[in-house]
């Protein structure tokens, strides 16, 4: 039965209606800041917030502590108390070379009596480390790391970070959950902010992180507000009432909670598997929307980080793998758009030359349309240029501050700079694309990498002379390249080529016929087809003529392929050029595999079963090529030693793999003796 006065009545649709604002506003915020797919503008989500402030104002008795109106920031304080960490938040030692995480890993297999460890890699965010605690679901505390023992309390300012939220998404909260991680700024927010800071006549910010510092600090969260922080989760403090055995299920219990993590968290069994993944991910370094200072590599289990502990300084369990950064400033020259092998429209900015730590930066890429937009750059710009590692130069941030009004943004093109075609966007991605296979900005680069030595491995052909051809007009495409045998005069007649430079490239092209298809098919331009799809379909299906003529759902169905990569590849060869490819290819007597026959029927192999690893810089052969050699004869070529590693190659300067089998006692050979008992003393290939 309702209420018999009417304001009592409209108290109660109040509340009401308050507690499904609040829902409302919260579900946004978690498919905004956690799982990055907002489904409303940011007109609609204001609304909903304006309509919650005013139904508080006219029931302040209604209004929660954990109301998301409460982020748009409160009265000044008076200043910031001192709290003590109850778990300490403790610094991270550093490594800086691969070798040393090869001797961290060892050690931690030692003490853990493992043969391999998976690993947790994130991004190292250069920001301000902050600790959230939650009592009961509600956020009751934030504190900076201070010293690591005491921080400063900062809940107020905290309350106003950009995905921080006052009450977790759960109707069972644990008793106590304390999460830390990085408060920093986006390099596009941090740009607008420095502009406003010269626009008042103000000192600004040298960079992100001192300004997000700074916005912690201030006294009155409104102007905290301002400056846009967020907040990415990456560690965890006291728990009471919730356990996790990984570090992959908490950072999925905490997004569910709606707080956000550090994007892009890869994870890696082994050591070698953790190499590949810092590299991945530091190639991407340029793309990500805030500063970065490194990486950072984890136990999974938290059991065995339990094991391991701390010393007194950092834990035993993690490491930063850190590079040296360089910045500098200049000036956006032109913005020039390169179309690579596949097609994509790259923009690249041309600078006024700037030193970086010793080189000289003339050029940074842009990587994509999007990135270039999320940067704001304009032909004219001051911009703030990183050299870091082993990251190329790459734009950073825009100094918007230093804009004159003469600036101009850049418009990218719609069609191919090269062959005027009408460009494409990746279906779900961010690249464009000129879909054009005989575009001739496709077509160098495309002859380059058919002749590098990760393809056909072509003695002779490199990026200088494949432009001398195609200006020659002497070749049109890769078939081309096989019929220059009967072009010797035209050669000779090309600028500074002689008797020698000739015979080297015909011979380089003549002896590329008998490479491996695995070799023909890396080459051959296929979006995601590189050296490991491409030998994955060699052992599938054997022949060329047989890969090309498989349907989608049969690539797909093979092992590591997946329907992405089948896609690829099923569309290239139904195409007319694929087709006209491949008989040309075949006509021209290049090696097209051969069928593939059940194992059992060729018999074992001599090395069938056994586990070898290569480690250490070979003499006559590449390891590449002695990998290959341990498939081909059945083996298994792994890239790190464990207790099943069978045997192990050492060329010169092996270091910790050699250390890590003799520890083992697993059997040590050389290059010589590996190919004597392999049955083959002249080489993989004789």
């Amino acid at each position: 039965m309702g209420s018999l006065f009417p304001e009592d009545a409209e108290f109660e649709r109040a509340q009401d209606r308050m507690v499904i604002l609040r829902r409302e506003i919260e579900r946004h915020n978690q498919l905004y800041y956690v799982e990055a797919r907002p489904q409303i503008s940011d007109r609609e989500y204001d609304q909903l917030m304006l309509e919650l402030q005013s139904l508080e104002r006219r029931f302040p008795e209604l209004q929660t502590a954990d109301s998301p109106s409460l982020k748009v920031g409160g009265e000044p304080i008076r200043g910031f108390e001192q709290v003590a960490h109850q778990v300490p938040m403790l610094s991270i030692d550093n490594m800086f070379e691969e070798q040393e995480l090869d001797d961290w890993d060892q050690g931690l297999r030692k003490s853990l009596d493992a043969e391999l460890l998976e690993y947790s890699l994130e991004y190292k965010i250069d920001g301000v480390a902050l600790a959230l605690i939650y009592e009961r679901g509600v956020l009751v505390r934030a504190a900076t790391r201070g010293n690591g023992m005491v921080g400063d309390d900062v809940t107020a300012n905290a309350r106003v970070i950009e995905g921080v939220p006052l009450r977790l998404l759960t109707d069972t909260p644990p008793a106590v959950l304390e999460v830390r991680g990085e408060v920093l700024i986006l390099s596009e927010e941090f740009a607008k902010f420095q502009a406003a800071q010269v626009q008042a006549g103000e000192e600004p910010f040298r960079n992100p992180r001192n300004a997000a510092a700074g916005a912690l600090k201030l006294l009155d969260p409104r102007l905290a507000r301002q400056r846009k922080l967020r907040f990415l989760a990456h560690g965890v403090g006291t728990v009471d009432g919730v356990n996790w055995g990984t570090w992959r299920e908490f950072l999925q219990g905490i997004r569910e909670l709606g707080l956000p993590t550090t994007p892009n968290v890869r994870f890696a069994l082994g050591v070698e598997q953790l190499k590949q993944a810092c590299a991945d991910l530091i190639t991407e370094v340029p793309r990500l929307p805030f500063e970065v200072d490194g990486l950072v590599i984890k136990l999974n289990a938290l059991s065995q980080r339990n094991m391991l502990g701390a010393t007194s300084k950092s834990p035993r369990w993690v490491r930063a793998y850190k590079w040296e950064r360089y910045e500098a400033e200049t000036r956006v020259l032109r913005i020039v758009v390169q179309v690579g092998r596949t097609g994509t429209l790259t923009p690249v900015a041309e600078l006024e030359p700037v030193e970086i730590a010793g080189t000289t930066v003339s050029r940074a890429s842009l990587h994509n349309r999007d990135e270039l937009q999320r940067l704001g750059v304009r032909i004219g710009d001051l911009v703030v240029v990183e050299k870091a590692g082993k990251i190329i130069p790459h734009v950073l941030r825009v100094n918007a501050a230093g804009r004159t009004g003469n600036e101009v943004p850049y418009e990218f093109p719609g069609v191919c700079p090269a062959c005027g075609t009408g460009v494409v966007q990746d279906d779900n991605g961010v690249y464009i694309r000129c879909p054009n296979p005989a575009c001739s900005a496709q077509l160098k680069e495309t002859l380059i990498w058919f002749a590098s030595r990760p393809s056909m491995n072509i003695d002779g052909l490199g990026e200088k002379l494949v432009e001398q051809l195609l200006a020659a007009r002497l070749v049109d495409g890769i078939p081309s390249l096989y019929r220059l045998v009967n072009q010797r005069k035209e050669l000779l007649e090309l600028e500074r080529k002689g008797d020698k430079s000739v015979d080297r490239l015909l011979t380089g092209i003549e002896a590329s016929r008998k490479q491996p298809l695995w070799r023909l098919l890396a080459g051959l331009n296929i979006r995601h087809v590189g050296q490991t799809v491409a030998r994955t379909l060699e052992q599938a299906f054997g022949t060329l003529q047989e890969i090309s003529g498989q349907s989608e759902e049969a690539l797909a169905a093979v092992h590591e392929i997946g329907p992405v990569i089948a896609k690829s590849v099923h569309q290239f060869f139904q195409s007319e050029y694929g087709r006209g490819l491949v008989t040309e290819l075949t006509e021209l007597g290049l090696n097209t595999g051969q069928p593939v026959t059940p194992r059992q029927e060729v018999g074992s192999g001599v090395l069938e079963g056994q586990t070898i690893v290569v480690t250490g810089t070979m003499i006559r052969f590449t390891r590449e090529q002695m990998e290959q050699l341990i498939r081909d004869l059945g083996g298994k070529a792994s890239g790190s030693v464990s207790k099943k590693t069978s045997l192990v190659v050492a060329g010169e300067a092996a270091g910790s793999k050699r250390a890590r089998a003799e520890e083992l006692g697993i059997r040590i050979v050389s290059e010589d003796e590996f190919l004597e008992m392999a049955g083959r003393p002249s080489g993989p290939h004789s």
